[in-house]
Protein backbone atom coordinates (compact mmCIF):
# COMPACT_ATOMS: atom_id res chain seq x y z
CA UNK A 1 0.00 0.00 0.00
CA UNK A 2 0.99 3.27 -0.47
CA UNK A 3 -0.16 6.66 0.49
CA UNK A 4 -2.18 7.21 -2.75
CA UNK A 5 -4.34 3.97 -1.57
CA UNK A 6 -4.27 5.09 2.02
CA UNK A 7 -6.36 8.20 1.40
CA UNK A 8 -8.38 6.24 -1.22
CA UNK A 9 -9.69 4.17 1.19
CA UNK A 10 -10.37 7.33 3.86
CA UNK A 11 -12.17 8.73 0.96
CA UNK A 12 -14.56 5.76 0.04
CA UNK A 13 -14.85 5.94 3.53
CA UNK A 14 -16.34 9.25 4.20
CA UNK A 15 -18.52 9.08 0.67
CA UNK A 16 -20.25 5.78 2.62
CA UNK A 17 -21.25 7.36 5.43
CA UNK A 18 -24.19 8.50 5.36
CA UNK A 19 -25.60 12.44 6.00
CA UNK A 20 -26.77 11.89 9.87
CA UNK A 21 -24.59 9.99 12.10
CA UNK A 22 -26.11 8.78 14.98
CA UNK A 23 -23.34 7.35 17.50
CA UNK A 24 -24.13 5.31 20.72
CA UNK A 25 -21.64 4.44 22.80
CA UNK A 26 -20.36 0.83 23.15
CA UNK A 27 -17.94 1.10 25.62
CA UNK A 28 -18.04 -1.32 29.01
CA UNK A 29 -19.02 1.31 31.18
CA UNK A 30 -22.39 2.01 28.61
CA UNK A 31 -22.58 -1.72 27.65
CA UNK A 32 -23.11 -2.45 31.45
CA UNK A 33 -26.54 -0.42 30.84
CA UNK A 34 -27.36 -1.94 28.25
CA UNK A 35 -26.16 0.10 25.42
CA UNK A 36 -26.03 -2.74 23.24
CA UNK A 37 -29.73 -2.83 23.00
CA UNK A 38 -30.08 0.56 22.71
CA UNK A 39 -28.34 0.15 19.62
CA UNK A 40 -30.33 -2.24 18.14
CA UNK A 41 -33.29 -0.26 18.75
CA UNK A 42 -32.26 2.74 17.25
CA UNK A 43 -30.99 0.64 14.10
CA UNK A 44 -34.78 -0.88 14.16
CA UNK A 45 -36.16 2.39 14.37
CA UNK A 46 -34.11 3.86 11.75
CA UNK A 47 -35.54 1.21 9.26
CA UNK A 48 -39.12 1.17 11.07
CA UNK A 49 -38.93 5.10 9.94
CA UNK A 50 -37.85 5.23 6.64
CA UNK A 51 -34.41 7.12 7.21
CA UNK A 52 -32.11 4.19 6.55
CA UNK A 53 -31.25 6.62 3.25
CA UNK A 54 -29.38 9.39 5.92
CA UNK A 55 -29.39 7.89 9.00
CA UNK A 56 -26.74 5.33 10.12
CA UNK A 57 -26.37 4.16 13.30
CA UNK A 58 -23.05 3.65 14.76
CA UNK A 59 -21.43 1.62 17.92
CA UNK A 60 -18.61 3.90 19.24
CA UNK A 61 -15.97 4.31 21.98
CA UNK A 62 -16.77 6.09 25.28
CA UNK A 63 -17.83 9.94 25.14
CA UNK A 64 -16.70 10.51 28.84
CA UNK A 65 -19.48 11.16 30.30
CA UNK A 66 -19.84 7.66 31.66
CA UNK A 67 -22.06 8.47 35.39
CA UNK A 68 -24.80 9.09 32.84
CA UNK A 69 -24.96 6.40 30.00
CA UNK A 70 -25.60 4.87 28.36
CA UNK A 71 -25.11 7.84 25.72
CA UNK A 72 -26.32 8.98 22.56
CA UNK A 73 -25.24 11.70 20.34
CA UNK A 74 -26.41 13.20 17.03
CA UNK A 75 -23.69 14.30 14.24
CA UNK A 76 -23.97 17.28 13.15
CA UNK A 77 -26.75 18.06 15.32
CA UNK A 78 -24.62 18.12 18.17
CA UNK A 79 -27.32 16.50 20.29
CA UNK A 80 -26.17 14.92 23.55
CA UNK A 81 -28.88 11.94 24.78
CA UNK A 82 -28.18 10.72 28.62
CA UNK A 83 -29.24 7.31 30.35
CA UNK A 84 -31.25 6.29 27.11
CA UNK A 85 -33.07 3.25 27.58
CA UNK A 86 -34.00 0.82 25.02
CA UNK A 87 -37.82 2.88 25.04
CA UNK A 88 -36.24 5.88 24.40
CA UNK A 89 -34.14 5.11 20.90
CA UNK A 90 -37.60 5.25 18.29
CA UNK A 91 -38.35 8.85 19.96
CA UNK A 92 -34.37 9.89 19.58
CA UNK A 93 -34.47 8.86 15.89
CA UNK A 94 -37.90 10.70 15.13
CA UNK A 95 -36.43 13.86 16.72
CA UNK A 96 -34.29 13.40 13.54
CA UNK A 97 -37.87 14.38 11.21
CA UNK A 98 -38.73 17.61 13.24
CA UNK A 99 -40.42 16.05 16.56
CA UNK A 100 -39.92 16.72 19.84
CA UNK A 101 -37.55 14.72 21.30
CA UNK A 102 -38.62 12.80 24.78
CA UNK A 103 -35.23 11.46 26.15
CA UNK A 104 -33.17 13.93 28.59
CA UNK A 105 -30.82 15.84 26.64
CA UNK A 106 -27.42 16.50 27.82
CA UNK A 107 -24.90 20.17 27.38
CA UNK A 108 -22.54 19.93 25.13
CA UNK A 109 -21.60 23.56 26.15
CA UNK A 110 -21.22 22.43 30.44
CA UNK A 111 -17.78 22.66 31.21
CA UNK A 112 -17.51 19.24 31.41
CA UNK A 113 -17.50 18.74 27.89
CA UNK A 114 -16.31 22.38 27.02
CA UNK A 115 -13.30 22.46 29.19
CA UNK A 116 -11.60 19.31 27.57
CA UNK A 117 -8.71 19.26 24.62
CA UNK A 118 -9.13 16.23 23.26
CA UNK A 119 -5.78 15.02 21.44
CA UNK A 120 -5.39 11.06 22.93
CA UNK A 121 -9.46 11.28 22.67
CA UNK A 122 -9.80 12.90 19.81
CA UNK A 123 -11.51 10.39 18.12
CA UNK A 124 -13.10 8.81 21.41
CA UNK A 125 -17.48 8.67 20.89
CA UNK A 126 -16.68 9.93 17.06
CA UNK A 127 -15.44 6.94 15.36
CA UNK A 128 -16.81 3.18 14.94
CA UNK A 129 -13.49 1.36 17.43
CA UNK A 130 -14.33 -2.00 15.02
CA UNK A 131 -13.38 -0.54 11.77
CA UNK A 132 -9.91 0.85 10.61
CA UNK A 133 -11.86 2.31 7.34
CA UNK A 134 -13.39 4.98 9.57
CA UNK A 135 -10.24 5.81 11.60
CA UNK A 136 -7.90 6.15 8.45
CA UNK A 137 -10.73 8.44 7.43
CA UNK A 138 -9.77 10.69 10.22
CA UNK A 139 -5.96 10.69 8.93
CA UNK A 140 -5.41 7.17 10.65
CA UNK A 141 -1.73 6.04 9.48
CA UNK A 142 -0.69 9.00 8.17
CA UNK A 143 1.71 9.95 10.58
CA UNK A 144 3.00 5.89 10.14
CA UNK A 145 3.59 7.16 6.75
CA UNK A 146 5.45 10.73 7.32
CA UNK A 147 7.53 8.70 9.65
CA UNK A 148 8.78 6.07 7.39
CA UNK A 149 8.64 8.32 4.32
CA UNK A 150 9.75 11.65 5.31
CA UNK A 151 12.15 11.22 8.25
CA UNK A 152 14.95 9.21 9.64
CA UNK A 153 14.49 7.23 12.64
CA UNK A 154 16.96 9.56 14.64
CA UNK A 155 14.35 12.67 13.92
CA UNK A 156 11.44 11.01 14.63
CA UNK A 157 13.26 10.41 18.46
CA UNK A 158 14.23 14.11 18.08
CA UNK A 159 10.61 15.43 17.21
CA UNK A 160 9.01 12.89 20.56
CA UNK A 161 12.10 14.62 22.61
CA UNK A 162 11.46 18.39 21.52
CA UNK A 163 7.91 17.41 22.37
CA UNK A 164 8.51 17.34 26.12
CA UNK A 165 6.26 14.63 26.08
CA UNK A 166 6.31 12.41 29.70
CA UNK A 167 5.44 8.74 30.28
CA UNK A 168 1.62 8.69 31.25
CA UNK A 169 2.20 5.54 32.99
CA UNK A 170 2.91 7.70 36.30
CA UNK A 171 6.32 8.09 36.47
CA UNK A 172 6.89 10.98 33.90
CA UNK A 173 9.73 10.23 32.74
CA UNK A 174 10.66 12.08 29.40
CA UNK A 175 9.69 10.29 26.78
CA UNK A 176 12.29 11.31 24.00
CA UNK A 177 14.81 10.28 26.23
CA UNK A 178 14.01 7.13 26.99
CA UNK A 179 13.59 6.29 23.05
CA UNK A 180 17.17 7.67 22.30
CA UNK A 181 17.99 5.70 24.75
CA UNK A 182 17.13 2.28 23.28
CA UNK A 183 17.90 3.38 19.94
CA UNK A 184 21.61 3.87 20.24
CA UNK A 185 21.73 0.63 21.99
CA UNK A 186 23.71 -2.04 19.89
CA UNK A 187 22.00 -5.12 18.90
CA UNK A 188 20.08 -6.61 16.29
CA UNK A 189 16.66 -7.43 18.26
CA UNK A 190 14.62 -4.86 19.69
CA UNK A 191 11.36 -4.61 21.44
CA UNK A 192 8.44 -2.95 21.81
CA UNK A 193 6.13 -2.85 24.60
CA UNK A 194 2.66 -1.26 25.32
CA UNK A 195 1.58 -1.54 29.45
CA UNK A 196 -1.93 -1.62 29.51
CA UNK A 197 -1.67 -3.52 32.68
CA UNK A 198 -4.09 -0.55 34.46
CA UNK A 199 -4.81 -1.55 38.15
CA UNK A 200 -5.42 1.41 40.23
CA UNK A 201 -8.75 1.25 42.23
CA UNK A 202 -10.71 3.94 40.25
CA UNK A 203 -8.85 4.48 37.12
CA UNK A 204 -10.07 3.46 33.34
CA UNK A 205 -8.30 5.87 31.28
CA UNK A 206 -6.44 2.76 29.08
CA UNK A 207 -9.28 0.53 28.68
CA UNK A 208 -11.27 3.47 27.40
CA UNK A 209 -8.77 4.62 24.89
CA UNK A 210 -8.14 0.73 23.60
CA UNK A 211 -12.01 0.03 23.56
CA UNK A 212 -12.48 3.47 21.52
CA UNK A 213 -9.08 4.08 19.66
CA UNK A 214 -6.64 0.87 19.38
CA UNK A 215 -5.65 2.12 15.48
CA UNK A 216 -4.27 5.10 17.55
CA UNK A 217 -2.51 3.33 19.90
CA UNK A 218 -1.47 0.75 17.64
CA UNK A 219 0.04 3.37 14.87
CA UNK A 220 1.70 4.70 17.83
CA UNK A 221 3.95 1.77 18.52
CA UNK A 222 4.63 1.27 15.16
CA UNK A 223 6.29 4.22 15.27
CA UNK A 224 8.53 3.71 18.21
CA UNK A 225 9.75 0.66 16.56
CA UNK A 226 10.44 2.37 13.78
CA UNK A 227 12.50 4.59 15.40
CA UNK A 228 14.12 2.87 18.00
CA UNK A 229 14.82 -0.16 15.30
CA UNK A 230 12.57 -2.51 16.87
CA UNK A 231 10.62 -5.00 14.89
CA UNK A 232 8.13 -6.65 16.88
CA UNK A 233 5.67 -5.38 19.74
CA UNK A 234 3.57 -6.17 22.54
CA UNK A 235 0.83 -4.82 23.76
CA UNK A 236 0.34 -6.53 27.54
CA UNK A 237 -3.52 -6.26 28.82
CA UNK A 238 -5.02 -7.17 32.09
CA UNK A 239 -7.76 -10.55 31.55
CA UNK A 240 -10.48 -8.38 32.88
CA UNK A 241 -10.86 -6.09 29.92
CA UNK A 242 -11.98 -8.39 27.35
CA UNK A 243 -13.62 -5.38 25.44
CA UNK A 244 -10.05 -3.93 24.59
CA UNK A 245 -8.48 -7.36 23.85
CA UNK A 246 -11.27 -7.79 21.52
CA UNK A 247 -11.29 -4.79 20.14
CA UNK A 248 -7.66 -5.20 19.97
CA UNK A 249 -7.05 -8.13 18.31
CA UNK A 250 -9.37 -6.85 15.78
CA UNK A 251 -7.72 -4.00 15.19
CA UNK A 252 -4.61 -5.86 14.39
CA UNK A 253 -5.73 -8.15 11.87
CA UNK A 254 -7.32 -5.43 9.88
CA UNK A 255 -4.30 -3.48 9.81
CA UNK A 256 -2.21 -6.61 8.87
CA UNK A 257 -5.04 -7.34 5.78
CA UNK A 258 -4.19 -3.56 4.90
CA UNK A 259 -0.20 -3.95 5.45
CA UNK A 260 0.26 -1.24 8.01
CA UNK A 261 1.62 -3.72 10.30
CA UNK A 262 3.73 -6.61 9.91
CA UNK A 263 6.05 -6.90 6.69
CA UNK A 264 7.40 -4.26 4.27
CA UNK A 265 4.79 -1.55 5.94
CA UNK A 266 4.13 1.15 3.12
CA UNK A 267 5.84 -1.13 1.10
CA UNK A 268 9.19 0.04 2.54
CA UNK A 269 11.60 -2.08 4.10
CA UNK A 270 10.36 -1.67 7.42
CA UNK A 271 8.50 -4.71 9.34
CA UNK A 272 6.50 -4.34 12.40
CA UNK A 273 4.43 -6.89 14.13
CA UNK A 274 2.52 -7.01 17.54
CA UNK A 275 1.05 -9.54 19.61
CA UNK A 276 -1.22 -9.09 22.42
CA UNK A 277 -0.52 -10.51 26.16
CA UNK A 278 -2.67 -10.61 28.98
CA UNK A 279 -1.98 -10.40 32.11
CA UNK A 280 -3.45 -12.44 35.11
CA UNK A 281 -4.76 -9.29 37.09
CA UNK A 282 -1.41 -8.87 39.05
CA UNK A 283 -0.96 -5.03 39.90
CA UNK A 284 2.27 -5.64 40.24
CA UNK A 285 2.80 -6.41 36.66
CA UNK A 286 2.53 -2.71 35.91
CA UNK A 287 5.84 -2.59 37.16
CA UNK A 288 7.75 -2.51 34.08
CA UNK A 289 10.13 -5.20 35.11
CA UNK A 290 8.00 -7.34 36.26
CA UNK A 291 5.63 -7.45 33.22
CA UNK A 292 8.36 -8.38 31.08
CA UNK A 293 9.08 -11.12 33.52
CA UNK A 294 5.35 -12.02 32.58
CA UNK A 295 5.69 -11.70 28.89
CA UNK A 296 8.28 -14.02 29.09
CA UNK A 297 5.81 -16.83 31.19
CA UNK A 298 7.44 -16.39 34.52
CA UNK A 299 6.07 -15.15 37.65
CA UNK A 300 5.59 -11.50 37.55
CA UNK A 301 8.09 -10.60 40.28
CA UNK A 302 10.10 -7.40 39.76
CA UNK A 303 14.28 -7.62 39.22
CA UNK A 304 16.73 -5.25 40.51
CA UNK A 305 17.86 -2.51 38.25
CA UNK A 306 19.95 -1.57 36.33
CA UNK A 307 20.55 -2.90 33.40
CA UNK A 308 17.14 -0.70 32.72
CA UNK A 309 14.83 -2.91 30.13
CA UNK A 310 16.59 0.12 27.80
CA UNK A 311 19.72 -2.06 28.41
CA UNK A 312 18.45 -5.72 28.67
CA UNK A 313 14.67 -5.80 28.82
CA UNK A 314 12.92 -8.80 27.37
CA UNK A 315 14.39 -11.40 26.92
CA UNK A 316 17.83 -9.91 27.41
CA UNK A 317 16.97 -7.31 24.37
CA UNK A 318 17.16 -3.51 24.36
CA UNK A 319 13.18 -2.82 25.01
CA UNK A 320 11.11 0.27 25.45
CA UNK A 321 8.33 0.24 27.35
CA UNK A 322 5.48 2.86 27.76
CA UNK A 323 1.93 2.70 28.61
CA UNK A 324 -1.24 3.24 26.85
CA UNK A 325 -2.01 6.98 26.57
CA UNK A 326 1.88 7.24 26.06
CA UNK A 327 1.50 5.44 22.78
CA UNK A 328 -1.62 7.48 21.62
CA UNK A 329 -0.10 10.91 21.59
CA UNK A 330 2.83 9.49 18.77
CA UNK A 331 0.85 9.83 16.10
CA UNK A 332 -0.54 13.05 16.58
CA UNK A 333 2.20 14.48 17.65
CA UNK A 334 4.32 13.29 14.22
CA UNK A 335 1.61 14.83 12.49
CA UNK A 336 0.91 18.08 14.05
CA UNK A 337 4.82 18.39 14.83
CA UNK A 338 6.53 19.16 18.18
CA UNK A 339 6.16 22.46 18.39
CA UNK A 340 2.12 22.60 18.76
CA UNK A 341 2.41 20.06 21.17
CA UNK A 342 5.06 21.93 23.14
CA UNK A 343 2.63 24.92 23.47
CA UNK A 344 0.07 22.91 25.45
CA UNK A 345 0.40 22.30 29.26
CA UNK A 346 3.24 23.95 31.54
CA UNK A 347 6.87 24.28 30.98
CA UNK A 348 7.96 20.81 32.29
CA UNK A 349 4.54 19.24 31.74
CA UNK A 350 3.86 19.65 28.15
CA UNK A 351 0.66 18.07 26.83
CA UNK A 352 -2.69 16.52 27.84
CA UNK A 353 -4.07 14.34 30.45
CA UNK A 354 -6.79 12.14 30.87
CA UNK A 355 -8.50 11.29 33.83
CA UNK A 356 -11.16 9.07 35.28
CA UNK A 357 -12.74 11.36 37.15
CA UNK A 358 -14.99 9.54 39.91
CA UNK A 359 -16.00 9.18 43.59
CA UNK A 360 -18.29 11.75 45.56
CA UNK A 361 -18.77 13.80 42.06
CA UNK A 362 -22.10 15.39 40.38
CA UNK A 363 -20.24 14.29 37.20
CA UNK A 364 -18.02 11.19 36.55
CA UNK A 365 -16.55 9.96 33.73
CA UNK A 366 -13.37 10.42 31.63
CA UNK A 367 -11.82 14.30 31.13
CA UNK A 368 -8.63 15.50 28.93
CA UNK A 369 -7.24 18.27 30.23
CA UNK A 370 -4.18 20.75 29.49
CA UNK A 371 -1.38 20.38 31.99
CA UNK A 372 -1.60 22.83 34.26
CA UNK A 373 -5.41 22.99 35.07
CA UNK A 374 -6.09 23.73 38.90
CA UNK A 375 -7.57 20.69 40.60
CA UNK A 376 -10.42 23.17 41.62
CA UNK A 377 -11.17 23.19 37.82
CA UNK A 378 -11.32 20.10 37.26
CA UNK A 379 -13.68 18.96 40.64
CA UNK A 380 -15.74 21.82 41.25
CA UNK A 381 -16.18 23.59 37.64
CA UNK A 382 -15.95 20.34 35.45
CA UNK A 383 -17.21 17.95 37.68
CA UNK A 384 -19.88 20.33 39.15
CA UNK A 385 -17.99 19.57 42.79
CA UNK A 386 -19.99 17.15 45.47
CA UNK A 387 -23.35 16.20 45.65
CA UNK A 388 -24.07 16.98 49.29
CA UNK A 389 -21.37 19.63 50.74
CA UNK A 390 -17.94 20.31 49.69
CA UNK A 391 -15.10 18.61 49.07
CA UNK A 392 -12.79 17.44 51.74
CA UNK A 393 -10.06 15.67 49.76
CA UNK A 394 -8.75 14.54 46.17
CA UNK A 395 -6.57 11.56 46.01
CA UNK A 396 -4.67 11.38 43.08
CA UNK A 397 -2.42 8.28 41.38
CA UNK A 398 -4.13 5.32 42.76
CA UNK A 399 -2.79 3.46 46.02
CA UNK A 400 0.69 5.16 44.92
CA UNK A 401 -0.61 8.68 45.64
CA UNK A 402 -1.60 11.01 48.00
CA UNK A 403 -4.89 12.52 48.91
CA UNK A 404 -4.82 16.60 48.62
CA UNK A 405 -6.54 18.44 51.15
CA UNK A 406 -9.55 21.16 50.42
CA UNK A 407 -7.45 23.65 50.79
CA UNK A 408 -4.75 22.88 48.24
CA UNK A 409 -7.28 22.73 45.09
CA UNK A 410 -5.84 25.45 43.57
CA UNK A 411 -2.89 23.61 43.08
CA UNK A 412 -1.98 23.49 39.15
CA UNK A 413 -2.13 19.35 37.83
CA UNK A 414 1.44 18.77 36.66
CA UNK A 415 4.06 16.26 37.37
CA UNK A 416 5.99 19.25 39.83
CA UNK A 417 3.33 20.45 41.87
CA UNK A 418 1.53 17.65 42.40
CA UNK A 419 5.22 15.77 43.47
CA UNK A 420 5.26 19.10 45.59
CA UNK A 421 2.45 18.20 48.02
CA UNK A 422 3.03 14.62 48.65
CA UNK A 423 0.84 12.44 46.15
CA UNK A 424 1.79 12.41 42.35
CA UNK A 425 0.25 12.26 39.01
CA UNK A 426 -0.05 8.49 38.57
CA UNK A 427 -1.40 6.86 35.21
CA UNK A 428 -4.79 9.09 35.66
CA UNK A 429 -7.63 8.19 38.74
CA UNK A 430 -8.72 11.22 40.73
CA UNK A 431 -10.97 10.37 43.21
CA UNK A 432 -12.93 13.01 44.78
CA UNK A 433 -14.08 12.49 48.73
CA UNK A 434 -16.95 14.48 51.04
CA UNK A 435 -16.92 15.58 54.45
CA UNK A 436 -18.49 12.32 54.93
CA UNK A 437 -15.07 10.10 54.22
CA UNK A 438 -13.06 8.67 57.04
CA UNK A 439 -9.06 9.70 55.68
CA UNK A 440 -8.10 6.87 58.06
CA UNK A 441 -10.21 4.64 56.85
CA UNK A 442 -9.21 5.87 53.61
CA UNK A 443 -5.52 5.45 54.09
CA UNK A 444 -6.27 1.52 54.91
CA UNK A 445 -8.14 0.77 52.10
CA UNK A 446 -5.44 1.85 49.69
CA UNK A 447 -2.84 -0.35 52.50
CA UNK A 448 -4.82 -3.30 52.11
CA UNK A 449 -4.97 -3.37 48.34
CA UNK A 450 -0.84 -2.94 48.23
CA UNK A 451 -0.73 -5.29 50.85
CA UNK A 452 -2.66 -8.13 48.76
CA UNK A 453 -0.72 -6.75 45.33
CA UNK A 454 2.52 -7.06 46.90
CA UNK A 455 4.56 -9.48 44.91
CA UNK A 456 6.55 -10.87 48.77
CA UNK A 457 9.80 -10.67 46.55
CA UNK A 458 11.10 -7.96 49.15
CA UNK A 459 11.31 -7.92 52.51
CA UNK A 460 10.08 -3.81 53.28
CA UNK A 461 7.35 -4.65 50.84
CA UNK A 462 6.04 -8.15 52.09
CA UNK A 463 6.06 -7.32 55.58
CA UNK A 464 6.28 -3.26 55.85
CA UNK A 465 2.61 -3.36 54.34
CA UNK A 466 1.47 -5.85 56.22
CA UNK A 467 2.45 -3.92 59.51
CA UNK A 468 1.29 -0.49 58.25
CA UNK A 469 -2.12 -2.30 57.77
CA UNK A 470 -2.33 -3.38 61.21
CA UNK A 471 -0.98 -0.25 62.76
CA UNK A 472 -4.03 1.26 60.57
CA UNK A 473 -6.46 -0.92 61.75
CA UNK A 474 -5.32 -0.46 65.57
CA UNK A 475 -5.82 3.08 65.10
CA UNK A 476 -9.01 2.94 63.70
CA UNK A 477 -10.16 0.67 66.30
CA UNK A 478 -9.16 3.18 69.04
CA UNK A 479 -6.23 0.84 70.71
CA UNK A 480 -3.35 2.86 69.31
CA UNK A 481 -1.58 5.63 71.42
CA UNK A 482 0.97 8.09 70.56
CA UNK A 483 3.49 5.49 70.25
CA UNK A 484 1.72 3.70 67.25
CA UNK A 485 1.04 7.24 65.23
CA UNK A 486 5.22 7.67 65.76
CA UNK A 487 5.71 4.01 64.49
CA UNK A 488 3.21 4.39 61.72
CA UNK A 489 5.22 7.58 60.29
CA UNK A 490 8.59 5.92 60.67
CA UNK A 491 7.56 2.55 59.30
CA UNK A 492 5.92 4.28 56.32
CA UNK A 493 9.10 6.08 55.43
CA UNK A 494 11.20 3.00 55.98
CA UNK A 495 8.93 1.14 53.15
CA UNK A 496 9.17 3.79 51.33
CA UNK A 497 13.04 4.41 50.92
CA UNK A 498 14.00 0.19 50.69
CA UNK A 499 11.25 -1.24 48.37
CA UNK A 500 12.95 -3.17 45.68
CA UNK A 501 9.92 -1.66 43.41
CA UNK A 502 7.89 1.33 42.88
CA UNK A 503 4.30 -0.71 44.73
CA UNK A 504 6.02 -0.95 47.68
CA UNK A 505 8.20 2.62 47.25
CA UNK A 506 5.08 4.84 46.71
CA UNK A 507 2.52 2.25 48.89
CA UNK A 508 3.08 4.51 52.04
CA UNK A 509 2.12 7.59 49.90
CA UNK A 510 -1.68 7.66 51.03
CA UNK A 511 -0.58 6.89 54.68
CA UNK A 512 2.06 9.85 54.96
CA UNK A 513 -0.23 12.60 53.23
CA UNK A 514 -3.47 11.88 55.35
CA UNK A 515 -1.02 11.93 58.33
CA UNK A 516 0.23 15.57 56.98
CA UNK A 517 -2.90 16.73 56.52
CA UNK A 518 -5.84 15.36 58.54
CA UNK A 519 -3.73 14.52 61.27
CA UNK A 520 -6.73 15.24 63.90
CA UNK A 521 -8.29 12.85 62.08
CA UNK A 522 -5.58 10.13 63.52
CA UNK A 523 -5.41 12.02 66.94
CA UNK A 524 -8.78 11.63 67.30
CA UNK A 525 -8.48 7.71 67.59
CA UNK A 526 -5.85 7.38 70.10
Amino acid sequence: MDFAELQEIGDRERKRQKSIRVHCCTSTGCQAANSVGVQRNLENAVEQIGLSDRVEVIGVGCMGFCGRGPLVQVDPNDLLYEEVTIEDAASIIEALKGEKAKPTQGDLEHPFFSRQMPIVRKHSGKIDPERIEEYIAVGGYESLYKAIYEMTPGQVVEEISKSGLRGRGGGGYPTGLKWATVAKMPGQQKYVICNGDEGDPGAFMDRSVLESDPHQVLEGMAIAGYAIGANYGYIYVRAEYPLAIKRLEKAIQQAKKYGLLGSQIFDSPFDFKIDIRIGAGAFVCGEETALIQSIEGKRGNPVTRPPYPAESGLWECPTLINNVETFANIAPIVKEGADWYAQIGTDNSKGTKVFALTGKIRNNGLIEVPMGITLREIVEEMGGGVPDGEVKAVQTGGPSGGCIPASLLDTPVDYDSLAAIGSMMGSGGMVVMDKDTNMVEIARFYMEFCRGESCGKCVPCRAGTVQLYELLSKIINKEANRNDLEKLEALSHMVKETSLCGLGQSAPNPVLSTLKYFQQEYLDLI
